[in-house]
Parts: structure tokens; sequence; C-alpha cells
């Protein structure tokens, strides 16, 4: 018997501002997978996003994490949620930020710190103050962040953001790390390139799923060279 999908998204539907969002949208996570969430800015990947981790509202649908409806008091601790704003204190050191942060989550501060300190490459920076660090930087303390305690899925919204090239490869190993853990991690993105380093995609576009594939099946299907090139064209042969 299969497992259940660690995210279950059914007929969602989303309107912001009078403008229609996301309109029927249905989608499952696997658990235990890296799935790349891409598409071009304002697809309605942040917003699917919120939708998941239960702050966004929404006109209809459902959507199930871990068993239970989205934001519900028993995920506080099973759902982990970076933004693409850093979500930390300026005034703050980071070794500050993220012992205070494992305090709120109630999590043993001096190792998980230490330890997610190594996995987003800022050791060399504890005792920096966070609001003089680089916009790649801060946006790595709000990873460490998420990272922190022993988050079931991780939500992570566009998280290599400004990170050079090398940096950004080591996060796809340790994203891909915690998936072989029993982890389960939803990135999104809107660099086409990093679509091969996730075991499972989908595509949006205006607020609608234009394809679900893994990466092999997507190249396959378009008979494209790179993710970039498949999406222009699936965009180019949609009704």
């Amino acid at each position: 018997m299969a497992a259940p999908p660690a995210i279950d998204v059914d007929g969602l539907r989303v309107v912001r501002g009078g403008r229609v969002v996301l309109d029927a949208l249905s989608l499952a996570v696997p658990a235990g997978t890296v799935t790349g969430l891409l598409g071009p800015s304002g697809s309605g990947k942040s917003t699917l996003l919120r939708a998941i981790v239960g702050v966004q509202v929404v006109e209809g649908g459902t959507v199930t994490v871990l068993g239970l409806p989205a934001g519900s008091a028993g995920l506080r601790a099973r759902v982990a949620y970076a933004t693409q704003a850093a979500s930390v204190y300026d005034d703050l050191s980071v070794h500050e930020n993220l012992a205070y942060f494992a305090a709120v989550l109630g999590t043993p501060a001096a190792g998980d710190v230490e330890r997610v300190l190594r996995e987003v490459g800022l050791t060399g920076e504890a005792g920096d103050v966070v609001g003089r660090l680089s916009g790649g930087q801060r946006s790595r303390v709000s990873l460490a962040v998420a990272l922190l305690g022993a988050p079931e899925l991780l939500v992570l919204d566009e998280p290599t953001v400004g990170l050079d090239p090398l940096l950004r490869a080591e996060l796809w190993d340790l994203f891909h790390r915690l998936a072989g853990s029993g982890k389960t991690l939803l990135v999104s993105s809107h660099v086409m390139d990093e679509a091969t380093r996730c075991d499972d995609l989908v595509l949006l576009r205006d607020g609608a799923v234009l394809a679900r594939a893994t990466p092999a099946e997507l190249l396959a299907r378009t008979g494209a060279a790179d993710a970039e090139e498949a999406f222009l064209r699936l965009v180019r042969t949609a009704p």
C-alpha cells in the first residue's frame, strides 16, 4: 500500500485583490522527496506555499499536510517555512537569532544551533549582526532557522536566490541528505536550471499546474535540451 502524500492539495482556489491567483489547483507531494515548484514570477508559487503552511486565506478547496488540515496547531513543530524575505532580527547576531528561535521551538539550543550553522555554511559568521550581512547571508540565516528542531516537512520559498553557485550546490546537496533521512522538501524557484536537482517537478503558470514530471520525464516529453527550453515549449503548446 502506497504511503499517503506529505502534501495533498485538492481544488485550491485563492483570490487576492480581486484577482484569481490559484484556480482549482490540485497537487500531491510524496513524502521523503525534494519536489521543485518552478515557474516565472507571478505564477502563484508563493501563494501556494503560503496556503500549504496555513497562512493564506483560501476561497475553496482543501490543503492537507502530514494528514492534518494546513495550519493546524499539531503541525507547528512538524512543518518549517522559510520565506523569500529573511524572517530574522537584524539587531541580533546570527547565533543570537538561532538561540532565540531554538528556545521558541523548545529544542536543545547548543547542539542544534551549531548543527544548522554548519549545514548552511555560517559558522564563521555566527557572531555577526544579521543587519550587516549580505542579502544571501541573511537568507541563509532564515534557512538555518527553518532547519532547527526536527521538522518533517520543509517549505522553502526560493532559498537559493542571491547565492553563489558553489553555495547553491552545497545547499541542494543538503536538501537531498535531508530527504534521504525521511524529510519532505518543497522548494520553489524561478531558476530553471535548478529543475535537474529535484526528484520531482511541478511547473506553474498563471496559477495552474502546467506540468508534473521528473526532470528526465520533462525533457523526454518535450524533446528539449534543458528545463528552461522544456518550459518554453510547454507554454507554446498549452491550450
